[in-house]
């Protein structure tokens, strides 16, 4: 499952709610942070994940003009624009690509990708809990698989980020700034040990 996201810190509530579903449904998030290779392009590196990857969730509510450079981020457009073509272009294993398109409003992207028209749009809001709501929808309708229910996902989410300030501390993290790979670690070792709330 390729996350497409702003890595910014005011998204990572919803990132790393969204690491945490995915998990907790059974697949495998990849996202760019996952390989720190100072000699393998960036681009590259993007172009083997996503060949890898049959299922994609791509957030583009990141358009705000940066402070510095009064430029918005393209990052997250070009990612679902290699997504896309992987899938139209990449042969029959990469037809099978499904992917999912966040923004906070539903409508907002025609004003800004207006070549997007006619393609679901799901909206969050900005709100972690939501966008954890709408992927799993949105992945159990594709996948087929029987998945936790919405709302057992959230309140496992909840239950994980009131025990994660305690295993940063054990782990001497800081709980706002784990790195990405040793925060997948807590996350599947978490579930695999987390009693079951019925």
């Amino acid at each position: 499952m390729f996350i497409n996201c702003p890595f910014d810190q005011e998204y990572a509530a919803t990132f790393e709610a969204l690491i945490f579903a995915v998990y907790a449904t059974g697949f495998r998030p990849r996202s760019a942070r996952e390989l720190d290779d100072g000699g393998q392009p960036r681009l590259e590196k993007l172009y083997g994940i996503i060949q890898q990857c049959r299922y994609g969730i791509h957030d583009l509510s990141r358009t705000e003009l940066d402070e510095t450079n009064q430029l918005p981020r393209f990052n997250m457009p070009l990612e679902l624009g290699i997504f896309l073509g992987a899938r139209r272009y990449g042969g029959k294993v990469q037809e099978e690509k499904r992917l999912l398109i966040f923004d906070v409003e539903q409508y907002r992207y025609q004003r800004f990708i207006s070549d997007l028209a006619g393609m679901d749009i799901h909206a969050h809001g900005g709100v972690a809990e939501r966008a954890v709501m709408e992927a799993r929808n949105w992945l159990a309708n594709v996948s087929r698989r029987k998945l936790p229910s919405g709302q057992q996902l959230i309140e496992a989410y909840r239950r994980f980020v009131a025990d994660l300030p305690a295993i940063a501390d054990a782990l001497e993290f800081d709980a706002r700034w784990i790195p990405y790979v040793d925060f997948e670690r807590i996350v599947v070792t978490w579930l695999k040990e987390a009693p079951a709330q019925g």
